[in-house]
C-alpha cells in the first residue's frame, strides 16, 4: 500500500475512533446523570449500571452499523446487477445496430455494382 492510501486508511481509523470516543462520552454522562438522581444505590451498583450501560451502547452501535453496511452492500449488490443489464442490453443493441449497418451496407453496394 503506497504512502497516500496509509495516510487515507489512517483519517479514516481515526475519524471512526474520535466518533466512538464522542459517543460513549455522551454515554457516560447520560449515565452518570442517571445514576446521581437515583438514590439508594451503593457506589458499586452506580459502576455496574455504567458499566453495563455502556457495554449496550457498543452493542447497540455495532448493531448500527452493521445494519448500515448491509444496507450499503445490498444496494451495491442491486446496483450491479442493474448495470450488468444496462450494459448486456447497450452491448446487444450495438450488435444489431452493426448487423443491420452491414447488411444496409451489403444491400447498397450491391444494388449499385
Amino acid at each position: 500500500m503506497n504512502t497516500e492510501k496509509q495516510a487515507a486508511r489512517g483519517l479514516v481509523d481515526i475519524e471512526a475512533y474520535l466518533y466512538r470516543e464522542a459517543h460513549l462520552s455522551a454515554a457516560r454522562r447520560r449515565v452518570a446523570a442517571f445514576t446521581a438522581q437515583t438514590d439508594g444505590l451503593t457506589h458499586e451498583q452506580k459502576r455496574d449500571i455504567e458499566l453495563w450501560y455502556l457495554e449496550e451502547q457498543k452493542h447497540v452501535a455495532r448493531m448500527v452499523t452493521k445494519h448500515i453496511a448491509d444496507s450499503v452492500g445490498a444496494a451495491e449488490a442491486a446496483h450491479h446487477i442493474r448495470f450488468g443489464r444496462w450494459l448486456r442490453g447497450t452491448l446487444i443493441a450495438m450488435a444489431l445496430i452493426t448487423v443491420v449497418t452491414f447488411v444496409c451496407t451489403a444491400v447498397l453496394v450491391g444494388s449499385v455494382a
